[in-house]
């Protein structure tokens, strides 16, 4: 959510800027906009803003003619104040610009104060209260990284900032409180963005603030502060990334290319159990054989997909280890009257691992003095991976799209990995059976592939599905997250109001909403509880509802008039989950294609929700 880049040069740094709001428009946005810096003698400050697309602010900047060396360019998700031209970023004041990712929690009263001192406010955004409150501080400070770190100090809530001055027109001064933000290094000249992918097209050497820093980038160099105020030096890292990871390739769309990454993705992420005999607690950090062996309890904490992800770990876990297992929506969690103790395993899981909604569930964690946390993420170096003692980095990728397709199921990987840990050091599974669900788990990458070549024949069902206002999902035991998972997918990109039911609910309730234009999804690989669920599909023929039924082979479900099947392989046992998603996935993507939705920027949904 929202989008950060900045740049200090001896170059023209505006196609860098819009080329950066470009890579980062995957993380939603509604309004987009940039300021710079020019002149030496008298600088001026210019700033071009646009409500929608960057497509449209990169007219504007165009039309205007907007060259600088030094600048700020932002992508906004409106919070406070509707999604306008008046409220997109940068926000002003005087000479000063400033762009923000998340929320000022007391903007209220920072308002009151400084309108107080004279400042006029002209947006509904708590953004502008940080321009007017740095022009205060700079008033009386030495200079504007001074200005900034005294400003941040008086700020509630979470934030990334990046501020230009004609105070100081050759740097960009940054501040970090609990939402991303890097510096990318180059050879006389720096930058800055929220995500690393913004920065590939000019350096790969990036530096991750650390929670409370302050940072001022020039082309002479950088300079950062620590939350103290004190001088400090992040390490650099050398991204793994390139400029083509991040290209669409192909491919229709970014979900398109990344749900056929799938294979490679999981490959990649299961490749550290290459050639092992067995499964390794160390997998998940050093002090994983203590912390996990000792666990009592498992407490999972997630948001959306990953919270899909979280409901089939439980069942993995409690099959395989015989160990409790809690999932909660991070959102939640916090809010109840938690009860958690010293032995409990507390596993967070996130694409991104700036999620605020998670960041926040795990301090809270911590703070009731339960220190054994893991967390699954796919971004090195995010917040959530640094606060947890534990942590184990999926392979997916970059995931562009803001529905998640790779990520989930290279999470569903790492998490039956950690099931296949606990259990092994519980005693609950033999070596002979560790070794074969190893074999299992590196034969996805090729049952997955085979899973994809059904895109055709799921192509056809979503033509059918795209008059639909409303469709209903049905899965049973560890498949019913699944059918939660695929009815996310239809609501995120197609707009078709989905539900999903655990198959034996559908009598108590659901079932009074089946008729011709309801059309029902329904997971049913071929495991113990096939039967059940073949009943369930009998209660919605009765009732004239159509079945598209997604089924492994030999499951005895046929075609017939109102059923529809799409046969997809043998039955995978407990990785049945990892291949069943995959048709979901596609379903709503072609489904998305036939009623003309924007497929990878969802309208009213952000990728990286960096805001509670």
């Amino acid at each position: 959510m929202c989008g950060i880049v900045g740049a200090a040069a001896g170059r023209d740094i505006v196609p860098i800027l819009v080329e950066g709001l470009r890579r980062l428009e995957y993380r939603g946005y509604d309004s987009a906009g940039v300021a710079v810096l020019n002149g030496a003698a008298q600088p001026a400050l210019e700033r071009v803003r646009a409500a929608g697309r960057v497509a449209e602010l990169a007219e504007r900047i165009r039309e205007k003619g907007v060259h600088s060396a030094t600048g700020i360019a932002h992508t906004r998700w409106a919070t406070h104040g509707a999604p306008t031209e008046a409220n997109a970023h940068p926000h002003v004041s005087g000479g000063l610009a400033v762009v923000h990712n998340g929320i000022i929690e007391n903007h209220a009263a920072l308002r009151t104060r400084l309108k107080a001192a004279g400042f006029v406010f002209v947006s509904e955004t708590d953004t502008e209260v940080i321009a007017h409150l740095v022009a205060h501080q700079r008033r009386s400070s030495a200079d504007l990284l001074t200005a900034v770190a005294q400003a941040v100090a008086e700020l509630q809530g979470a934030f990334a900032i990046a501020l230009v001055s004609t105070d100081d027109p050759g740097a960009v001064v940054l501040a970090r409180k609990g939402a991303p933000l890097l510096l990318g290094l180059g050879e006389g000249e720096n930058f800055a963005a929220s995500d690393v992918s913004a920065l590939l097209q000019v350096t790969r050497r990036i530096v991750y603030l650390e929670e409370g820093d302050c940072a001022e980038i020039r082309t002479a160099g950088v300079r950062m502060l620590d939350a103290g105020g004190r001088p400090v030096e992040r390490k650099v890292h050398l991204s793994d990334l390139s400029a083509d990871a991040v290209d669409l390739g192909p491919y229709r769309h970014y979900m398109q290319k990344e749900i056929f990454e799938q294979p490679g993705a999981l490959a990649n992420t299961l490749e550290i159990v290459q050639g092992t005999a067995s499964v390794q607690a160390g997998l998940f950090g050093g002090e994983a054989e203590d912390l996990l062996r000792d666990a009592r309890r498992v407490q999972i904490i997630a948001c959306g997909t990953s919270y899909h992800a979280g409901l089939v770990a439980g069942y993995w876990i409690e099959t395989l280890a015989r160990l409790p297992v809690r999932v909660d929506f991070a959102s939640e969690f916090r809010y109840r009257d938690v009860v958690l103790d010293a032995s409990d395993l507390v596993v967070t899981i996130s694409q991104s691992g700036e999620t605020a909604d998670t960041l926040a569930a795990l301090e809270y964690v911590k703070s009731l003095g339960c220190e054994r946390t893991l967390t699954i993420c796919n971004v090195p170096e995010s917040s959530l991976l640094r606060a947890s003692r534990l942590r184990f980095l999926t392979r997916a990728g970059p995931e562009i799209g803001v529905a998640s397709t790779k990520a989930f199921t290279t999470q569903l990987a790492a998490l039956y990995l950690l099931a296949l840990v606990i259990a092994r050091l519980r005693g609950r599974l033999g070596e002979a059976d560790a070794a074969r669900a190893l074999a299992a788990l590196r034969h996805l990458p090729a049952a997955l592939q085979h899973v994809l070549s059904v895109e055709d024949a799921v192509a056809r069902w979503a033509k059918r599905f795209a008059a639909k206002q409303h469709a209903l999902f049905l899965g049973r035991g560890v498949h019913y997250p699944i059918a939660m998972e695929g009815a996310l997918k239809l609501k995120e990109i197609s707009y078709i109001h989905a539900e999903a039911y655990a198959a034996g609910e559908l009598k108590h309730g659901p079932l009074a909403l089946v008729d011709r234009d309801m059309p029902v999804v329904a997971v049913a690989p071929g495991d113990a509880l096939l039967e059940k669920l073949k009943s369930n599909l009998q209660e919605v023929r009765a009732r004239g509802g159509e079945l598209f039924v997604f089924a492994d082979q030999n499951s005895g479900i046929e075609p017939a008039e109102g059923v529809n099947v799409i046969t997809l392989s043998d039955h995978a046992g407990p990785l049945s989950p990892i291949l069943h998603v995959v048709p979901l996935q596609l379903l709503a993507y072609h489904a998305a294609l036939a009623r003309g939705t924007d497929v990878d920027k969802p309208r009213n949904l952000a990728k990286s929700v960096t805001v509670e």
